[in-house]
């Protein structure tokens, strides 16, 4: 019935800001990673003498124990917050209106980014740089991830494909990060001019994200959906309603209050993730497999092809981070016309479950440094064929589970359904960077 009764998405609106949505959740913090080399940069001011025994020496250079510890202190700000706060989105969103939950956070994201795009023009000392900055992270990621969770809640109301331009959109945001860092390798632009183009740029993404989302609740299609789903009667209902009230004032109570029970029905989360579970499990085993992998194993595959040239300075940034970004966003990309295989078919998780092979297959190309494992696919071609079916299947598989999680269940249940989802993402993305360093280590 809602599906005939439905209007038409005009122009495609409702679906065009999904997907700028889905871009401004993920191209912030793209942005954030890109600038990496930024950050560490302004760790490397030279130790007084009384900070001599805080140096570490590694490779034969001596680094900042700041600038050293920097990634592995950024992934933990990053996951630990993105997990807790997707985990609280599940369980508060019926709690906190959905428009304060998702402008509010791109509110704060926006500020947070505008505070880092000044900072680049501000001398501060690696001390107090380091400490803001992961300040910094802590907040993107906590509000990301309520942004995360509560679009992916919102998404689940509508049709099944319009979870995908938000799977697009994200994919996109990897894409434009990663050739944004191959252009500013290209051009041979100072570092501080590159972080601050990309922290602009990232504040356009989410002002204009912002917008988008005021503009949404005008559309018709989108309103049709958010009143089905708060079980507002229908014509025909509301027309019954007004003939059982003219018929006697005492039967007018009971009548609202059976209303009132159907229109207000309990929403368990536990019997919510009895029905998607195995959606929920698969999302999470994607990025637990893609995350141990890439970047932490795939960023260290050295060309043999290149010998000291230009494919060698470009080998990783064009065949690990944009090729990735952009396999992975043709994988999510294509849900939106092809959705094989169905929500309930066995083959959904088995093509899942087979992607395991890839973790196996990476540790046996030319990583270095190696001790333990021997190099069976040297050649470089190799690395790019893993890598073309590693990204397509990851964008394409989570996509799809992302897609079907809320349509297992009710659809007064779909918003809770599609937070639930966020959150076992989420849980994949941190599992996978737990694993990632064991990975590592086995090669």
């Amino acid at each position: 019935m809602t599906a005939i009764n439905a209007p038409r998405d005009k122009y495609n609106a409702v679906w065009i800001i999904f997907f700028i949505l889905g871009l401004g959740t993920l191209l912030p913090w793209n942005f954030f990673m890109t600038a990496t080399m930024y950050f560490t940069s302004r760790l490397k001011d030279p130790p007084t003498a009384n900070q001599t025994a805080n140096l570490t020496v590694e490779g034969g250079a001596t680094r900042n124990v700041l600038e050293s510890k920097f990634n592995n202190v950024m992934t933990l700000c990053a996951m630990v917050p993105l997990l807790i706060f997707t985990c609280l989105n599940s369980f508060i969103h019926q709690r906190i209106p959905q428009k304060l939950r998702i402008s509010g956070s791109l509110a704060v994201i926006l500020v947070v980014f505008l505070l880092t795009a000044v900072l680049v023009k501000v001398d501060m000392a690696p001390l107090p740089f380091f400490t803001l900055t992961m300040i910094k992270i802590v907040c993107i990621n906590s509000f990301g991830a309520v942004l995360q969770g509560s679009l992916f809640g919102l998404a689940g109301i509508l049709p099944a494909t319009y979870t995908t331009p938000i799977m697009s959109g994200q994919g996109l945001a990897g894409t434009f990060a990663a050739f944004a860092m191959i252009c500013a390798l290209a051009s041979g632009s100072e570092l501080q001019d590159s972080a601050f183009g990309y922290f602009i740029t990232a504040c356009v993404v989410i002002l204009l994200a912002i917008m988008s989302y005021l503009t949404l609740p005008k559309l018709e299609f989108f309103q049709y959906y958010i009143e089905t789903n708060g079980a507002r009667p229908s014509a025909d209902e509301e027309n019954k309603m007004d003939l059982l009230k003219k018929e006697s004032p005492a039967e007018k109570r009971p009548v609202v209050n059976l209303m009132e029970d159907e229109t207000k029905p309990s929403v368990s989360v536990f019997n919510i993730f009895k029905q998607i579970w195995v959606t929920a499990l698969s999302v999470c085993f994607i990025f637990t497999v893609t995350i141990g992998t890439f970047p932490a194993v795939t960023v260290d595959v050295k060309s043999t092809v290149a010998d000291g040239g230009a494919w060698g300075l470009y080998f990783i940034p064009v065949s690990c981070f944009l090729l990735f970004n952009l396999m992975d966003w043709a994988g999510r990309s294509l849900t939106a016309v092809c959705m094989w295989p169905g929500k309930d078919s066995i083959w959904l998780p088995v093509l899942v479950g087979l992607r395991v092979i890839f973790i196996p297959l990476f540790m046996l190309c030319n990583v270095e440094p190696r001790y333990y494992l021997p190099v069976l696919f040297s050649h470089d071609a190799w690395y790019i064929i893993f890598m073309i079916f590693f990204s397509f299947s990851n964008g394409y598989l989570a996509s799809l589970c992302m897609c079907f999680g809320p349509k297992k269940v009710a659809q007064h249940e779909a918003e809770t359904a599609g937070a639930i989802m966020a959150f076992f993402l989420s849980l994949g993305l941190a599992l996978g960077a737990a694993m990632s360093f064991a990975f590592r280590a086995m090669i």
